[in-house]
């Protein structure tokens, strides 16, 4: 009886030392003060997606100067840290891109932006040379920003010719639906 008893809160503790370092390891890849700012933005397309790139430049940038850097495991930890935060920023903006295109918002100014943008993050990513302790949140974050050009580049193709077809409807943040 008492071996069971022992087993089990050995397995109860294994368990919640399994789940506290879980719940540890769940980045967030935003400030407190960057959350707010989005929040503030509210449902305004052009400024979310501004400040989605922006944060996610701040992240690039963050990468580029990481990468001279003498070869540290610190460096290597905070390069990993960097790298997956980037991922999730453009895994969000390209799910924000997908809400709004839906709504037929016109995103047409920003997008030529952002296609800008996304591709010097591109070449940002590409030019940091292989580490293994970085290597598969490197390979991440590049998939997330060529998955994240791809779609720019797409949705302004659409938006072009939706918008060269509905010329009523050019600036607007979402479709009304119209009276008939």
């Amino acid at each position: 009886m008492r071996a069971q008893t022992l087993l089990s809160i050995a397995l109860l503790f294994s368990f919640t030392a399994a789940f506290a370092a879980a719940q540890k390891e769940k980045r967030q890849p935003l400030t407190d003060v960057q959350i707010e700012k989005i929040r503030e933005a509210g449902i305004e397309p052009d400024a979310r997606i501004k400040l989605y790139a922006q944060f996610a430049g701040e992240h690039v940038e963050t990468i580029k100067g990481l990468t001279p850097r003498i070869r540290s495991a610190a460096r290597a930890k905070r390069m990993d840290d960097e790298l997956q935060d980037l991922s999730a920023l453009m895994d969000e903006l390209g799910s924000n891109l997908d809400q709004y295109g839906e709504r037929k918002a016109d995103l047409r100014k920003s997008l030529k932006w952002l296609s800008e943008q996304s591709k010097q993050w591109l070449e940002t990513l590409n030019a940091i040379p292989p580490e293994p302790a970085f290597d598969l949140s490197r390979k991440e974050a590049v998939d997330s920003g060529k998955d994240l050009a791809d779609q720019v580049t797409q949705m302004l193709k659409d938006q072009t010719s939706y918008f060269d077809l509905h010329k009523d409807e050019a600036g607007q943040d979402r479709a009304e639906p119209k009276p008939q």
